[in-house]
C-alpha cells in the first residue's frame, strides 16, 4: 500500500508530465491536437484538459468504469490503461476554518484526488451518440451553417453591446473581417462565398472582442498571444463538427516557449472557447440542429413501399442508438406506427391477390388437429 509521500510524488509527476506535453505546443500540429482535445472536453477544467491531452491526445469521450456500465451500457476493455483526472475534495468548514480562510462559505475545496476514467475507444457495447453527432450531420448543409451564422450575428447585435455589420470583401484589403476596439464593432466580409469560412471569421472576431476589447481583462497581452483568436475560432468550428483546418491555424507556430506565457494563454483560450461553445450550443439547439434526425412528418399511407421500408430501417437504427429513455420511447412509437402500416398493406395485398386468384385454395382458419408429426 503506497504511503502519503508516494501518492503525493505520483500526483506531482502526473501534473509535471502534463506540463511537459503543454510545453511542446510550439509546433503547429501539436497545437492543433491540443485544440481538438479542448473542443471535445470544453466543460472540463484547464487542468483536466491538460491531463487528458497529456495521457491520450486521441481521447474523445471519457467516463468512469461504473459510469460506462450504468449510463451507457458499455464495458471497459480488459487491460485498458486509465486516464487520471483531478476531482476536487470538498470539505465542510468549521467556524475556526471559516475565520482563518476569511470566508462565509459553508464548504471549500481543500485538495484534489486523481480519479481513473476511460475513453470510449477503451470500451465496447452499445453505440454512444451525442448532440454533436447530429449537429455535425446537420451543419454539413451550408444552409444550416448560414443559419447559425445569422443567429450568432443577431444574438451579438441584440443581446450584447457589440455591433456586427457586413461590408464587401473588396473593401477589407484581403482580410475576411476585423474587430475595432474603439467602437466595439465587428465587421465581416458579407459576400464571402464560403459559408463555413464566414462563420469561422465571426467566431474569430468575436474572440478578439473578448480578448482585446477595451473592457477585457486580457486586452494588454503581448504579441506572443496573437494566435488565441484563431485558436478559439478553430475550437468553435470543431465543436460543431466543421473542419476548418485548411484555412485555420496558419500561424500558430509563433507560440512563445515561456511556460508561464503558454499556460496563461491556454487558460484564456479555454475561457473564451467555453463561452463561444455555450453560445453556439444554445443557438444550434434553438435552430433544431442538436436534435436527432427525425423521420419527416409524412402521412404514412402516402409513402411508397420503398420509402416506408427505408423509414422502418432508419427508425430501428435510431432506437438502437438512442440513449435517452424518453427519446427512445418516442422513436419506438413511431416505429410501431410504421410496422402497423406495413402490416395493413400486406394484409390488403394478400386479400387482393386471393380475389384475383380464387383457384388457389386458402388455408383453413383453424389448423387441422389430425396432422401427424
Amino acid at each position: 500500500m503506497p504511503n502519503k509521500a508516494d501518492v503525493k510524488a505520483w500526483k506531482a509527476q502526473l501534473v509535471a508530465q502534463a506540463e511537459q506535453q503543454i510545453l511542446k505546443l510550439t509546433d503547429s500540429d501539436q497545437f492543433k491536437k491540443y485544440l481538438n482535445t479542448l473542443a471535445k472536453f470544453h466543460r472540463y477544467s484547464a487542468r483536466n484538459i491538460d491531463l487528458i491531452y497529456a495521457q491520450n491526445p486521441q481521447a474523445t469521450q471519457v467516463a468512469g468504469f461504473k459510469q460506462w456500465q450504468t449510463a451507457f451500457n458499455r464495458t471497459v476493455k480488459r487491460g485498458a490503461k486509465a486516464i487520471r483526472i483531478a476531482a476536487p475534495i470538498i470539505k465542510k468548514l468549521t467556524p475556526a476554518e471559516k475565520k482563518r480562510l476569511d470566508t462565509t462559505d459553508e464548504r471549500a475545496i481543500v485538495g484534489y484526488r486523481y480519479l481513473p476514467v476511460f475513453d470510449v475507444s477503451q470500451t465496447s457495447g452499445e453505440p454512444v451518440l451525442s448532440a454533436k453527432d447530429f449537429v455535425k450531420e446537420n451543419l454539413a448543409d451550408h444552409q444550416n451553417v448560414t443559419s447559425l451564422y445569422n443567429a450568432f450575428k443577431d444574438y451579438l447585435n441584440q443581446q450584447t453591446d457589440l455591433k456586427v455589420s457586413e461590408v464587401p470583401l473588396a473593401t477589407l484589403n484581403g482580410a475576411k473581417g476585423y474587430f475595432q476596439p474603439s467602437t466595439n464593432e465587428i465587421v465581416i466580409g458579407g459576400d464571402e462565398p464560403d459559408n463555413a469560412l464566414k462563420l469561422k471569421t465571426l467566431y474569430h472576431e468575436y474572440a478578439h472582442s473578448q480578448l482585446h476589447g477595451l473592457k477585457s481583462a486580457f486586452k494588454d497581452r503581448p504579441r506572443a498571444y496573437q494566435t488565441q483568436a484563431e485558436a478559439i475560432a478553430y475550437v468553435a468550428m470543431q465543436n460543431i463538427g466543421v473542419d476548418t483546418s485548411n484555412y485555420s491555424l496558419g500561424y500558430v507556430a509563433a507560440w512563445a516557449k515561456d511556460k508561464a506565457v503558454i499556460h496563461s494563454a491556454l487558460s484564456e483560450i479555454q475561457q473564451v472557447s467555453n463561452k463561444v461553445i455555450e453560445l453556439s450550443d444554445g443557438l444550434t439547439k434553438q435552430l433544431g440542429l442538436q436534435e436527432a434526425q427525425k423521420e419527416p412528418a409524412h402521412d404514412l399511407k402516402k409513402l411508397s413501399a420503398h420509402d416506408l421500408n427505408k423509414s422502418c430501417q432508419s427508425l430501428q437504427q435510431q432506437v438502437q442508438q438512442a440513449t435517452n429513455s424518453q427519446q427512445k420511447a418516442q422513436l419506438k412509437n413511431q416505429l410501431n406506427d410504421v410496422h402497423q402500416e406495413i402490416s395493413d398493406r400486406t394484409q390488403k395485398q394478400l386479400q387482393a391477390f386471393a380475389k384475383k386468384n380464387p383457384e388457389i385454395k386458402q388455408p383453413d382458419s383453424e389448423p387441422d388437429q389430425s396432422l401427424k408429426r
